[in-house]
Order: structure tokens, then sequence, then C-alpha cells
């Protein structure tokens, strides 16, 4: 007789609270446990940080494009004969290098500050990292020297051989 009182109590139960389920849920609220709405997350809007965004700096106007092995390639805006700083744009970014003085003749570029390192030999320009000690670039090249020209360089501009010859038959005509 317990078992019978217990089973039809529960039953009762059961039926009573799937009806209050059924009508909770036709209201959208819960009968369990009464819960508060969850609180709406405030979205804050950050203005954007020029610091640490990426920095894009266009083309330098008139510059000469190198390209390199391996699909690398940078532009240079400058006359390496005669100017003593050069503007490289590599990486979307537009470094002034400095001349360094060589003993091997080779025209040298570096700024301490970036570790930007540009070497260029007659026949081909390389581009170096001081910060970890790697070649970016190898084996570049202008359109003209592609051709077979020579780098533009220091040691070619003051070699005699170099010069253009009439500014040496000028020179023998006087």
């Amino acid at each position: 007789m317990k078992k019978l009182l217990i089973a039809a109590v529960i039953g009762t139960l059961s039926s009573t609270l799937m009806l209050a389920a059924t009508d909770a849920a036709a209201q959208g609220t819960s009968t369990t446990t009464a819960k508060k709405p969850a609180p709406k997350h405030r979205i804050i809007k950050r203005k954007a940080n020029p610091a640490k965004e990426a920095k894009v700096d266009p083309i330098p106007e008139g510059s000469e494009h190198w390209s390199c092995a391996e699909g690398a390639q940078f532009d240079l805006k400058g006359d390496m004969a005669r100017d003593q700083i050069v503007t490289v744009h590599w990486a979307d970014k537009n470094y002034n290098l400095p001349r360094q003085v060589t003993t091997t003749g080779a025209d040298r570029f570096h700024d301490a500050a970036t570790g930007l390192d540009l070497v260029v030999i007659p026949t081909k320009a390389m581009l170096f990292s001081d910060k970890d000690s790697s070649r970016l670039a190898d084996e570049c090249k202008t359109v003209a020297m592609q051709q077979g020209a020579m780098a533009p360089t220091q040691a070619q501009a003051l070699n005699p051989a170099n010069r253009a010859p009439a500014a040496a038959s000028g020179a023998a005509g006087q």
C-alpha cells in the first residue's frame, strides 16, 4: 500500500511539473530555478592606436626597383655614386641609410638604429639585417643590371675607364 501511495504521489508531481514546464517554456521562463537574465556585455570600442598599427610607407617617388633572388625586392632612391644617404623601401617601410666607408670598394649603406645594411658591388646588391645576422635579400639587380650593366656604385663612377666618352673627348679637345 505504501508503494502504491508513493507511486501515485510521484505520478501527480511529475505531471504537475510537466505542465508547469510546458507553461514556463511557453512563457520563456524556467520553473526549476529563477534565473536573472544574463547581463548585457558592454562592448568598448577603442580608438585605433597608430603606434600599434603596421605603418606602411609609400614607395619614394623617383626610386629605382631592384629585384632579388627568391622573389624579394626593394626600391632605392638616391644616387649611389654621390649621395651620402639613400632611401631604401623594404617591407613597406622607408629606411634612410647613411654611406659607410669600406676598404673593399663596395658601396655600403648601413643604419645602426634599424640594423638594415645594404651592400652593393658592381654585379649585385645584398640586403642584411644586423638584428638577427641574416641576409634579407641576395642577388638583387636593377633592370639595367639584368641586361648586363654594372651597378651604379661610387667605385664605378670614380674608375676612369667607366667615365663617359663624351666627357673624355671634351677634356682632350681643350
